[in-house]
């Protein structure tokens, strides 16, 4: 009872004191157990959902997603991916009600500033794992609670020498402490923390950030540097701009083709082989036909869209065909515009995509980056750029096929909705 009675406190206004505790709760375990944020995510939902003054259909915000859903469901009785096609709607039509059920624990800058905290918490476990592969061999499978919560540690990294923690793959760990370092970072620059607090923030943000670096993921790498100038805020550019071009440039000259070659030679010298060489993919250069690339996938999905544009060949069935043409298999093209569209249809994916690109725009015109104090925060601008990382990184990769960062990415649209609703609408969400 004191723990529900901790997490029921500063309830958003609004919103049910259970569903609040069991959403704060869903984000504590989301990265370690699926299954049980799945649970607690659920019956927030349902309870978000309650006597609200503002149906689904009152939102314009909404009826992308309606529109897009109506979409994915007739192309799924034509789908060249048979069953599968319906399975993949899981993927999206649950959280097109997420986007909506989950707003009123997300009101205030408050309640967002919470959130973002259980959001580093529960990544704990991920650093403690993918170091204990990397440093000391742990390899699991765990359980828990009779294999309610399993664990599956690869020793060594998956691939090897890549931290991958808890998740499946090192691209994936990489996209999820990539999304959670914005937040760490806004703990770090609090003012009012102790000292012993900013001593234990400052822990967890070089342990993120050493985790980070060691899944050698180079979206990863872009969203540890893309969250500096914006969360530290437009003040601190004047400082924080000079030094990141002081240490991008050397990178950029080391890592880009074209660089005259003594000028590339020189800027190797200053920077880490093993960073310009992942960068320049020259480890598997060699290893790699045209089919294996991001540019052969992305040109034979655009392919794809061209026969079917309107509702698409339904989830799954570019893997399918790829395989098919090239003896290649990817799951996915690496881009989840052409995801959406290969799959569910050009429609589809402009509602979807083109709705988070909004709300990312319209956070941004209402002034999230530049207000401190009243209306937003440091942990507001975090939000925001969190929000900018996962999307940026779905232009080359999908990890929202991973279902806990599936659930995070509704989560971080659904703040970005309540960032930009009139400041009367957020009092006022529950009859």
């Amino acid at each position: 009872m004191t723990l529900l009675k901790r997490l029921s406190g500063a309830c958003p206004p609004g919103a049910f004191q259970f569903g609040w505790a069991a959403f704060q709760l869903s984000l504590f375990f989301l990265p370690s157990s699926a299954f049980l944020a799945g649970i607690f995510l659920l019956i927030s939902m349902v309870l978000g959902s309650r006597s609200r003054t503002e149906p689904f259909l009152r939102d314009r915000w909404n009826w992308p997603f309606l529109v897009a859903g109506i979409f994915m469901l007739c192309g799924s009785f034509f789908a060249y991916s048979g069953w599968t096609a319906w399975v993949g709607l899981a993927n999206w039509l649950p959280f097109f009600w997420a986007f909506w059920a989950l707003q009123p624990y997300l009101m205030n800058s408050f309640s967002r500033t919470r959130c973002a905290a259980w959001f580093v918490a529960g990544t704990v476990p991920v650093l403690i794992t993918g170091f204990g592969q990397l440093w000391l061999g742990w390899e699991g499978p765990w359980q828990i609670f009779d294999g309610l919560i399993v664990w599956f540690v690869a020793p060594g990294g998956q691939p090897m020498g890549r931290l991958s923690g808890l998740f499946d793959y090192a691209n994936i760990a990489g996209t999820w402490l990539a999304f959670v370092w914005p937040f760490s970072l806004a703990c770090l620059v609090q003012p009012s923390l102790k000292k012993s607090q900013r001593m234990l923030v400052l822990i967890l943000a070089i342990s993120i950030v050493t985790a980070l670096v060691l899944t050698d993921s180079r979206n990863a790498w872009g969203g540890l540097i893309l969250a500096l100038p914006f969360v530290l805020g437009p003040s601190r550019w004047l400082l924080i701009l000079p030094l990141m071009a002081f240490v991008l440039v050397p990178v950029t000259l080391a890592s880009l083709p074209g660089i005259d070659s003594n000028l590339q030679s020189l800027a190797r010298k200053f920077v880490p082989d093993n960073i310009w060489a992942r960068l320049t993919d020259i480890r598997y250069a060699e290893e790699r036909t045209f089919s294996q690339t991001r540019l052969s996938q992305w040109g034979f999905a655009l392919t794809l869209i061209a026969e079917r544009p309107w509702l698409g060949w339904g989830a799954a069935a570019f893997p399918v065909l790829y395989y098919t043409i090239t003896s290649n298999w990817f799951g996915h093209p690496h881009n989840l515009p052409l995801e959406l569209s290969v799959s569910h249809g050009i429609p589809a994916s402009i509602c979807v995509v083109g709705t988070a690109l909004a709300l990312l725009i319209m956070a941004l015109r209402r002034g999230v980056l530049l207000a401190e104090g009243v209306s937003f925060n440091a942990f507001d601008r975090a939000w925001w750029t969190s929000s900018l990382i996962l999307i940026v990184i779905h232009g080359t990769d999908i990890p929202s096929f991973d279902s806990r960062l599936n659930i995070a990415g509704w989560i971080l649209l659904a703040g970005l909705r309540c960032m930009i609703l009139p400041a009367e609408e957020r009092q006022l969400v529950r009859l």
